[in-house]
This record gives C-alpha cells, sequence and structure tokens, in this order.
C-alpha cells in the first residue's frame, strides 16, 4: 500500500512541475484573453493515472501564483482545471472525450475571471470563444496527439497508477 501512494505522490508531483515548467516557458500566450495554454495538453493525463486530478491543479496553482496572477485567477483558474481534470478521469474510457471536460471548463470560467478579476471590457462570449480556442488547440490538438503517442507506453510510464 505505501508503494502505491509514493508512486501517487510522485506522479502528481511530477505532473505539476511540468504544468509549471511548461506555463514558465510559454508565459508570453500562457495568460490574458488570447491565449494558448501548452501546459493544458497535460490535462489529457487523467487518463492514464489519477494522480494526474491533483497534478494538475497544484501545477495550475503554481503557475498562476508564479506567474503574477491575481487572487480570482489563483482560485477560480485553478479550480476551471480541476474540474477539467476530474471529468476527463471519469471519462477515460473514452480517449476521444478526455480533452472536453478542460476545454468546457475554462472556456465556461476564465473569461469571467478576466472580466471581473482584471477588468477586461471585451463582450465576454468573446472572450469564451478566444479561451475557448486555445484550449481547444492545447487539450482538443495538442493533449490529443500526447495522449496517442503516451498510449503506447503509459503503462509502463506509469507504472499502473490508476489508484
Amino acid at each position: 500500500m505505501k508503494n502505491k501512494t509514493t508512486l501517487f505522490l510522485v506522479q502528481a508531483a511530477m505532473i505539476a512541475a511540468i504544468y509549471v515548467v511548461l506555463t514558465m516557458v510559454f508565459a508570453p500566450i500562457s495568460y490574458g484573453e488570447v491565449q494558448v495554454r501548452i501546459s493544458e495538453a497535460l490535462t489529457v493525463l487523467p487518463f492514464f493515472t489519477g494522480a494526474a486530478i491533483p497534478g494538475l491543479f497544484v501545477g495550475c496553482l503554481l503557475a498562476n501564483i508564479l506567474g503574477g496572477c491575481i487572487l480570482p485567477d489563483i482560485i477560480f483558474g485553478s479550480i476551471a482545471t480541476l474540474i477539467g481534470a476530474v471529468f476527463s478521469y471519469m471519462l477515460r474510457k473514452n480517449r476521444y472525450l478526455v480533452p472536453v471536460p478542460p476545454i468546457v471548463s475554462n472556456t465556461i470560467i476564465v473569461p469571467f475571471v478576466l472580466r471581473y478579476g482584471y477588468g477586461i471590457e471585451l463582450p465576454i462570449p468573446m472572450m469564451m470563444l478566444t479561451v475557448g480556442i486555445g484550449e481547444v488547440i492545447s487539450c482538443g490538438v495538442i493533449g490529443l496527439l500526447l495522449l496517442f503517442a503516451l498510449e503506447r507506453y503509459g503503462s509502463k510510464i506509469f507504472l499502473s497508477g490508476q489508484a
């Protein structure tokens, strides 16, 4: 039992670290009303392991803190990623549906943070469109490519970490 807990924590920590690094490396396109957060491609990882759920949440939380985001963005942006990760895990039986929850949760939540947190005056539907397009690119395209690439080796990489 101890080994499974350790494995779960290590996987979650590694996913969080990779999320932070990807967000910071691609910082110019990771924040704002028009964003393609490359790290959101990792939201397909609940397909392989439940450890991705806390890993993605903590990674997003840390990336938002380190990126200088305001408190509502730190909280609600991270919750959007958490919601996406939880529902991706629940849909893991169909690999094509795994990217849908983070796309939907971020498309709905982030524009409200941009409007009421940052005071961006663009219409919310316009920001839903821009954030949604960015999420489709990062989760739907890059994420699915990542999922297909890892699918062949996922059982070795994640060591049956379906905890």
